[in-house]
């Protein structure tokens, strides 16, 4: 989880979110529909 939030606060400006945890919800979708398993 400590490298989505890493990526989500990157991320932040680019997507289409408010908060942290909507960005780190959209970056774990994009992860799997990549095919990476994503472990909480």
């Amino acid at each position: 989880m400590a490298q989505i939030r890493e990526i989500a606060e990157k991320k932040l400006v680019d997507l289409n979110a408010n908060d942290i945890a909507a960005a780190e919800k959209i970056i774990m979708g994009t992860a799997r529909s990549m095919g990476i398993e994503v472990e909480k």
